[in-house]
């Protein structure tokens, strides 16, 4: 008999604070309807999205679970950049990816884009 994969974690925003649901049914019906969204910015030509993600993509059995997530999409590609546990921390990566995006237009002088091509290389090289 094959071995059943355990459950994913899930869980579900009450009001700004994530609670694990006891069933995947129950996470099911509140992910329906539920708005994700924490925070959305463009920049020029880029945006910069952060959500809740519902379900824990920390890939360690350790650790506080990766409910949110902030990306970056330019010219149709996305890039994952953070993701977190808490929605106060989720803000605060959201805000801190736009001003770097600012910072880095202003440095190089350069459209939304081409400033997130260049720190997108620089956030891969420090992993």
């Amino acid at each position: 008999m094959p071995d059943i994969l355990p459950s994913p974690r899930c869980f579900k925003l009450v009001g700004r604070r994530a609670v694990q649901c006891e069933s995947v049914m129950e996470w099911s019906a509140w992910f329906a309807t539920a708005d994700l969204r924490v925070a959305g910015t463009w920049v020029d030509d880029v945006r910069i999205s952060t959500v809740f993600l519902g379900i824990d993509h920390n890939p360690f059995s350790e650790g506080d679970p990766a409910l949110f997530e902030t990306m970056v999409f330019v010219d149709g590609e996305e890039s994952t950049v953070r993701r977190c546990f808490i929605w106060e921390e989720a803000e605060a990566g959201h805000e801190e990816m736009v001003a770097l995006v600012h910072a880095e237009m202003e440095r190089a002088k350069v459209r939304a884009g081409a400033a997130w091509d260049t720190l997108r290389q620089r956030l891969l090289d420090q992993v």
